[in-house]
């Protein structure tokens, strides 16, 4: 995500932030233009998916979701009651969490909600993080996509691996999958992916994903067809990353995603701890 897109969501954010006894809330009506959704039905439904995942994770959910009436004027005068909710730091990460990550205010809103600070360089080094595990996921998806498509097409398990190290070695200029791993000081036992950072991930993973897609389209069969066809490209994607001055067997390694995973699941139970608690509001009350 840019930099001046981050800036501009981060203020949006914090022009519709409010306190009440200590606690930080935000009204629902305000986080579903936030978040870009046009119709509150459709982010109804988010909402309760959120209230759902709060049940789930053994949290109270009218301590975060706090059901209002708000007073909205209707431009010519007269005014009009409509339900809100207000909701707490740690619901607003829920709802982001079940939100469409197709989009940028998703995104944003799930690193802006997870730091209990909201200092703007915080939240951009939070979604450097997520944007990491997010490609790390996909390229699980396609390697294992591509495992099946060739497990149909007469190649084995141990095929599959000699296909991936195969294109490895193309992706990085020569450098077999154990030799980068000794360069980036990964263990034998774990994925070279979960060393990597996020560009040379979204590289193998474009690789993988083309190869799925004309190992279907053109009926590759057997593993010298199939890593004929992975390697080829690996090597393209490989010239494309070097025509732009990256050369991947040459980037640093990044953190150990196991423990970036561990360090992230483990920050839900903190949002929910810090975020406090909302105070019940009565049914006939009004929130203006």
């Amino acid at each position: 995500m840019k930099p001046d897109i981050v800036s501009r969501l981060h203020r949006n954010f914090e022009d519709f932030v409010y306190e009440a006894d200590g606690v930080e809330f935000w009204y629902a009506r305000d986080l579903q233009m936030l978040l870009g959704y046009r119709e509150w039905r459709n982010f109804s439904k988010v909402i309760e998916k959120a209230q759902e995942s709060c049940k789930n994770a053994k949290n109270e959910v009218s301590d975060h979701f706090v059901n209002v009436n708000k007073m909205v004027s209707l431009g010519s005068g007269a005014e009009r009651e409509i339900p809100d909710i207000m909701l707490t730091r740690y619901a607003c990460y829920l709802i982001a969490q079940n939100g469409d990550p197709r989009k940028d205010e998703i995104a944003f809103a799930q690193s802006y909600f997870a730091v209990q600070t909201r200092r703007q360089e915080i939240i951009e080094e939070h979604l450097q993080l997520a944007e990491r595990l997010k490609a790390r996921d996909r390229l699980r998806e396609s390697e294992t996509v591509l495992s099946k498509n060739i497990y149909e097409r007469g190649v084995d398990e141990s095929g599959f691996g000699r296909i991936r190290s195969k294109g490895d070695q193309a992706l990085f200029g020569g450098l077999t999958t154990k030799k980068m791993k000794e360069n980036l000081g990964a263990p034998n036992n774990r994925p070279l992916a979960d060393f990597l950072p996020t560009v040379t991930i979204t590289a193998k993973n474009l690789a993988t994903e083309i190869t799925n897609f004309n190992v279907v389209k053109d009926e590759l069969y057997g593993e010298p067809a199939i890593t004929g066809e992975h390697v080829l490209n690996n090597e393209d994607i490989r010239e494309l990353l070097v025509k732009r001055g990256i050369r991947p067997e040459s980037l640093p390694p990044e953190e150990d995603l196991k423990k970036l995973e561990r360090r992230v699941k483990s920050q839900e139970k903190k949002i929910a701890d810090s975020s406090g608690c909302l105070a019940k509001q009565g049914d006939e009350e009004d929130v203006n």
